[in-house]
């Protein structure tokens, strides 16, 4: 069972301003990471359905997180169908974020009262996820769906829409000023935050610094 609710979550996205995103197979690089992201100062954290057994490692981190950081709000990501939003909520995901708008996994969420994320591309799209329930809609991939100005051109007729763009966002003050002059709820961050020379060189210091920096930018510029 989740341990926040929707709204929660939602608030936090906000507060925050940043989602870190991340997969990797090793439990203990997981560990690490969260760690390192939670002592920056995130309290969103978005874990991806992207290798095999995914969902043991998630059930591990998740047991871990609620021990030792227990105010991070960790969810899960690249979830495509209803069967596996299920599988998730089963292990206590706090929320579900898709690359896709599929109804059947908004209904699944929405019968437990878990925040769900779909990918988005258009403003009929979006439109469509918030009929759907959906409080924070990802606008994916972020960059080439059109960016800041696309953000800036949505929220003109649907002030609003509360939305996370990932995909094309990077941890520089120049891109989250961008972003969240345009009006974005948060963003996601994934490989541009969490890179493979980070993870490789196990830099948890430098990650923490970077979260913690980003999240400073985020809440500077937020319009």
């Amino acid at each position: 069972m989740a341990r926040f609710s929707r709204i929660d979550v939602a608030l936090t996205m906000r507060q925050t301003g940043i989602v870190p995103v991340f997969y990797h197979a090793d439990p203990e690089i997981c560990r690490q990471v969260l760690m390192a992201c939670y002592r920056g100062g995130a309290r969103v954290f978005e874990f991806t359905n992207r290798g095999d057994f995914a969902h043991e490692a998630f059930a591990e981190l998740n047991r871990f997180c609620a021990a030792q950081a227990p105010e991070m709000i960790l969810g899960i990501g690249s979830i495509l169908d209803a069967p596996t939003a299920a599988l998730y909520l089963q292990l206590g995901a706090d929320f579900i974020v898709s690359p896709i708008l599929n109804p059947e996994v908004g209904r699944v969420c929405n019968r437990r009262k878990v925040a769900w994320s779909p990918g988005c591309g258009s403003v009929t799209e979006i439109s469509q996820a918030e009929e759907l329930g959906a409080e924070v809609v990802k606008i994916f991939p972020g960059a080439p769906v059109g960016g800041p100005s696309f953000v800036k051109g949505v929220l003109g007729p649907m002030p609003w829409s509360s939305i996370m763009p990932t995909g094309g966002v990077t941890p520089t003050e120049e891109n989250l000023k961008s972003w969240f002059q345009a009006g974005v709820h948060c963003v996601g961050l994934g490989s541009q935050l969490l890179t493979k020379e980070i993870i490789m060189n196990q830099d948890w210091f430098q990650l923490e610094s970077l979260v913690k920096q980003s999240i400073e930018w985020a809440q500077q510029y937020r319009k």
